[in-house]
């Protein structure tokens, strides 16, 4: 008979977004007291992906920020009792709709070519076979889909499109990612078609996503008496047992400690994280070639070489070629910048969205966020981010890969394509600080993968534990979203504790016949 979640105590094996949540959700809605709970991160700070770091001085990093929408029902539910930064009266979830209200995004610059907005940059540039190619695919069931690529499902044609450079650059797809996750994708987000060229329809935080989300839900576990553990890395688990019934028993710290893990314990499991093993250069400095540490993926192969049913690690990580890109982020010195943007661009900052560079040879965009992007930026140190999502290739005037590239290489780049004169790049650019970030496994959950690859979130016969994050399989949802971690969480704790309530069920955009038609009118006219 399952005891009580109050009775037992709660261990989350890393410390990102999911783990987060899942604590939360034991404290709200499991009545577990949060001395009851421990959060083990291996690095020295917890909110996983979703970071923001550094000074003015030095110079602000964010790796990269995920996609928000308003369909992101458990999300939305659980910051609905987080205390915002700034306004504790109010919500984490309420003040993010009033900014979106506030500042509301619509681009006018989505595509750039030869160094000018793209004439057809509102069109999506598809003819009559990449639209039925794009309606069979809405059509055809995932399971007929297993291991299959996007690029063996369209012609080489649809990789020119604007549609392409859109979604790809949106979402972070490339053409050997797995067909079955863009399929996913496309009918989970099939509401947001008629805004697909203005990025309309998507929800921005006041902040990065560190200082808007992560913080506030840290500030509040604290509050509640969570333990929270950074240093702290587990390096393995004994789990007892078989597929018909098995429990960890102890967890294994890199230190050479172990906590023994009680019948009535829970643990929450993040095996591999989409950072892991990233680096980070400076304005003189490429990212070191060598990758760094791993610990969401060390743990996960270890662990899956002797559990079944643990899922393949190795579909989704080791494959850097198939699954890095370089992202750099851009501490100016003056607002000079941001003023040229406003101007090229015809949007306010923080308005706009990604600005992709159609012709770049890195596929470049940047994103000119809304200021302050950090909680304490000074007025006049403005940041914006930008990424290459082929930048395995070389550049157009650096002539090596952009993970080669060092943070003066990526500005003479971005340059290049804005077409700045001298006198422009030393006026906008001289004093600013530039971090490029190798993140070599950024993309690893849409490599294409088979039934198996990915463990259930309750894994088969697991009394005891749960897999969360983004690589646990979670039917219809999409990796590389903060609700899918925040929605693994929740099936997490309902289905460990059985006393909270199952996560409201996944919006189905492809089942609403008005989104469908005006999708379809999209694609038609596009």
């Amino acid at each position: 008979m399952q005891r009580s979640a109050a009775t037992g105590r709660h261990y989350m094996v890393g410390g990102g977004i999911a783990a987060l949540s899942a604590a939360a959700l034991l404290v709200r809605d499991g009545g577990v007291p949060g001395d009851r709970i421990t959060i083990l991160e291996h690095h020295g700070t917890a909110g996983g992906s979703l970071d923001g770091s550094g000074e003015a001085e030095t110079g602000y990093l964010t790796r990269g920020g995920r996609m928000f929408e308003p369909n992101f029902v458990c999300t939305l539910d659980l910051l609905s009792a987080i205390p915002a930064p700034d306004d504790p009266a109010v919500s984490v979830r309420d003040d993010i709709l009033a900014f979106n209200r506030l500042v509301p995004g619509r681009a006018e610059c989505r595509i750039v070519r030869d160094g000018q907005k793209a004439e057809d940059r509102y069109r999506l540039g598809l003819g009559p076979e990449e639209i039925v190619a794009l309606n069979r695919l809405l059509l055809t069931p995932e399971g007929r889909l297993d291991g299959r690529r996007i690029e063996d499902w369209f012609a080489p044609e649809f990789f020119g499109s604007n549609f392409w450079i859109m979604w790809s650059t949106m979402f972070s797809f490339q053409p050997w990612h797995s067909v079955a996750e863009m399929r996913r994708y496309m009918r989970r987000f099939l509401h947001l078609f008629p805004g697909l060229a203005r990025i309309e329809g998507i929800l921005r935080t006041r902040y990065n996503q560190y200082d808007s989300i992560v913080a506030p839900i840290l500030v509040w576990l604290l509050k509640q008496g969570v333990n929270l553990r950074t240093g702290s890395s587990v390096a393995d688990l004994t789990i007892e047992g078989d597929q018909n019934s098995r429990r960890v028993t102890q967890l294994h710290l890199a230190t050479g400690g172990t906590i023994d893990v009680a019948p009535e314990d829970r643990v929450y499991l993040t095996l591999g994280s989409m950072t892991d093993a990233t680096v980070t250069g400076d304005r003189d400095t490429p990212p070191p070639s060598e990758d760094g540490q791993s610990p969401g993926f060390d743990l996960w192969r270890r662990l899956a070489a002797r559990n079944e049913g643990l899922g393949r690690p190795e579909v989704f990580a080791g494959h850097s070629d198939r699954t890095s890109w370089t992202s750099f982020t851009v501490t100016l010195n003056s607002p000079a910048f941001i003023t040229f943007m406003e101007d090229f661009s015809s949007n306010r900052t923080g308005t706009g969205g990604l600005v992709t560079f159609a012709d770049s040879a890195w596929l470049m965009s940047i994103v000119m966020f809304h200021q302050p992007h950090f909680r304490e930026q000074p007025a006049n140190r403005p940041v914006f981010w930008g990424y290459g999502l082929r930048g395995d290739r070389p550049g157009d005037v650096i002539a090596k890969p952009m993970a080669q590239a060092t943070g003066e290489e990526i500005r003479e780049e971005l340059a290049h394509q804005l077409r700045l004169q001298a006198d422009q790049r030393a006026e906008f650019f001289d004093g600013a600080q530039i971090i490029p970030c190798r993140m070599p496994v950024i993309t690893s959950q849409f490599m294409p993968r088979q039934p198996g690859d990915r463990p259930p979130v309750i894994p088969r016969g697991a009394e005891n534990f749960a897999v969360i994050g983004q690589f646990c399989e979670i039917p219809r949802d999409c990796v590389f979203t903060v609700e899918y971690s925040v929605r693994s969480a929740w099936m997490a704790v309902h289905g460990l504790t059985g006393e909270v309530a199952p996560p409201p069920p996944v919006v189905r955009s492809d089942r609403d016949p008005r989104a469908l038609l005006r999708a379809a009118k999209v694609l038609l006219t596009g």
